[in-house]
């Protein structure tokens, strides 16, 4: 057992170091991380359509119907139709009523159910565009996340910039220690991510039960994002120049 013992403490330094991602020479890992603000200039909106009704076929017309109205209008607000995509049509019994008696589900009819999500190239329709999706019945408005068009390029400029962060924060970092930065040795944990001025659940959800809305009418441009900011960061070890 001392044997064993023995061998495991000689040999763990060497397992571990072996695991290690550093180098064996001097060195420093660092982080950048850079953010870009944009003004957002296009919306997603997600909508979703019921329709309950006493036959499962007419549940299913009712929701075409209103899917067909708004695809109608979508000329108007400058929306082509590749710019909408749909779930599956759903077709379900509305059996919520219970018979306490016979202890049995009461079928009150049926429910066809719908997702759509629209993408507005032009954020400034956006209310003009949920005012009409209410007025062809579409019930409900369940996100609107707002895009920019520039997506791409913000998200490389913002890699771009903690790269450059992280460059110039290896390089005082070195020369407070009395060294220079080498050459790059490790670049991992790249990250983007982006993210709402105001809070994502700042939007209030909105239901249209028949011709009226369920809560108070909203300011228009309520629930809108001031910016949208995209944030990257990333890892990098760098070799360090020390004279000895």
């Amino acid at each position: 057992m001392k044997l064993i013992t023995t061998i495991f403490l000689t040999l763990f330094p060497i397992i571990a170091f072996a695991n290690s991602s550093l180098p064996a020479n001097r060195h420093i890992a660092v982080q950048g991380s850079a953010e870009i603000l944009a003004v957002p200039d296009m919306a997603q909106i997600s909508f979703e359509v019921i329709s309950f009704k006493d036959k499962s076929l007419d549940a299913k017309r009712d929701v075409d119907d209103r899917v067909n109205l708004l695809l109608k209008g979508l000329s108007k607000y400058d929306v082509k139709e590749t710019d909408v995509s749909a779930s599956s049509l759903l077709t379900h019994n509305d059996d919520d009523m219970f018979n306490v008696e016979s202890g049995t589900a009461i079928n009150a009819g049926y429910v066809a159910t719908i997702t759509l999500k629209v993408t507005l190239r032009n954020i400034e329709k956006v209310n003009d565009f949920i005012d009409f999706a209410l007025s062809v019945k579409i019930n409900e408005v369940t996100n609107i996340e707002l895009m920019s068009s520039k997506s791409s390029q913000l998200e490389a400029e913002a890699t771009q910039g903690a790269i450059e962060n992280a460059i110039v924060k290896g390089s005082e970092l070195a020369k407070a220690f009395g060294a220079e930065l080498g050459k790059i040795y490790s670049i991992n944990s790249n990250s983007n991510r982006s993210s709402y001025g105001y809070g994502a659940d700042s939007f209030e959800r909105i239901v249209v039960t028949g011709s009226k809305v369920t809560r108070n009418p909203f300011k228009q441009g309520r629930y809108l994002h001031e910016t949208i900011t995209f944030k990257s960061s990333i890892n990098v070890v760098f070799d360090l120049e020390v004279d000895d």
